[in-house]
């Protein structure tokens, strides 16, 4: 009897561990993230009310992603606002689920790896909790300003897939003025 629970346990892991892989979760491929540290933001969907309210006048982020020890991440954004460009800094420690990260400033985030091909593109889900609500953001990182209409459309299909509406879905369009060159 012992036995046989024990081989249950050990099935039951490697079939979390299939179905992490599956799912596109087994991380970002952290050789190529220390030699092509930026990003763009380049595509957002949220459950957030604020979100919902200045979509429209959103533009294209940046993010420096460098990995520390431990494999943990150092993720630096620059974020154009209506007040100029929003820069800030953020460390994203390992779950020890693969892909899954935690930061505990600006309002404990959880942020995991949806989807990936490790060099040119990352869907990342993040979620926080923030006055008793949760709330979801989905951001599609590319290495160039100009995204494929393949992925375009499988971040739209991700988006979905994790109940997000057409209209909560963002496309966003470039811009030059806010950038981590300058910091």
């Amino acid at each position: 009897m012992r036995t046989m629970g024990l081989s249950l346990g050990l099935a039951l892991l490697c079939l979390l561990r299939v179905e992490a892989e599956n799912l596109g979760l087994t991380g970002l491929d952290k050789s190529k993230v220390i030699h092509h540290r930026k990003w763009y933001i380049t595509a957002l969907a949220s459950n957030s009310e604020s979100y919902l309210q200045k979509k429209d006048k959103l533009k294209m982020a940046m993010a420096n992603i460098v990995v520390l020890g431990e494999g943990n991440l150092k993720v630096s954004f620059a974020i154009p606002t209506a007040e100029g460009c929003q820069k800030s800094e953020s460390i994203y420690r390992q779950t020890g689920i693969p892909g899954e990260y935690y930061s505990s400033g600006e309002g404990n985030k959880i942020a995991r790896v949806v989807d990936t091909d490790g060099k040119t593109y990352a869907v990342i889900f993040v979620s926080r909790v923030k006055d008793g609500k949760t709330l979801h953001m989905l951001r599609l990182y590319s290495r160039t300003r100009q995204v494929s209409p393949k992925i375009r459309a499988l971040f739209k299909k991700l988006a979905r897939e994790k109940s997000f509406t057409n209209e909560m879905i963002r496309m966003l369009p470039s811009q030059d003025e806010c950038s981590l060159d300058e910091a």
